[in-house]
């Protein structure tokens, strides 16, 4: 019996993702002819969007920060001598 039940929820996901596929699928990377042009830049064409220096950096500092955590839960964790 639980291999059916893992079964039928097997399925079901892969239903729900091959749905979500074609929705996805079925966006337009145009823009669309909305007023005010394009929302993916600041009016000056194709081109980066955001500020690529500011996303390095938090990805830099995102990591320092996973491997301090890490050290912190090795040292304080770390199985008693005695």
């Amino acid at each position: 019996m639980k291999l059916r039940s893992t079964v039928a929820a097997g399925a079901l996901v892969v239903v729900t993702w091959l749905a979500s596929v074609v929705v996805v699928l079925a966006a337009s990377p145009t823009p669309s002819a909305a007023v005010g042009g394009d929302p993916r830049s600041s009016g000056q064409g194709p081109g980066l969007v955001g500020d690529p220096a500011f996303a390095v950096l938090t990805v830099a500092a995102i990591g320092l920060g996973a491997v301090l955590l890490t050290l912190a839960y090795l040292r304080l964790t770390a199985p008693r001598r005695g």
